[in-house]
């Protein structure tokens, strides 16, 4: 998989691409918008193997000793994004990645 960095350094402005087979696909996600240190919002662009404009948000809540996360998705449903919801249940398709996603921010946090 190819992965290029640009834009600003960090924060706002700051682009992630990748490319890859057909399992990865092609994109971008860029940092959108940043409240530090509650949100940071970013504009999601899937190019292949299907396109789709999200916009991926982290809340982040102080919670005692530690921190609540909240990893919300949202975006436009299309036509195709709605026949698809008929057959496939999307919750299902990436809440695993999710769930690892997750994972792995809990364990550089606390590393």
């Amino acid at each position: 998989m190819k992965r290029t960095l640009s834009g600003a350094p960090a924060g706002k402005g700051a682009v992630y691409e990748w490319a890859g087979n057909k399992e990865v696909g092609k994109g971008r996600m860029e940092i959108a918008d940043t409240t530090p240190p509650s949100k940071v919002q970013i504009k999601l662009d899937f190019i292949e193997p299907f396109e789709a404009h999200n916009t991926a948000e982290f809340d982040l809540q102080g919670k005692g000793d530690g921190t609540d996360v909240t990893w919300a998705l949202y975006g436009p449903s299309t036509f195709v994004t709605k026949l698809l919801s008929l057959f496939i249940d999307m919750d299902k398709m990436i809440g695993h990645d999710f769930e690892i996603g997750l994972a792995n921010l809990k364990a550089l946090a606390e590393g």
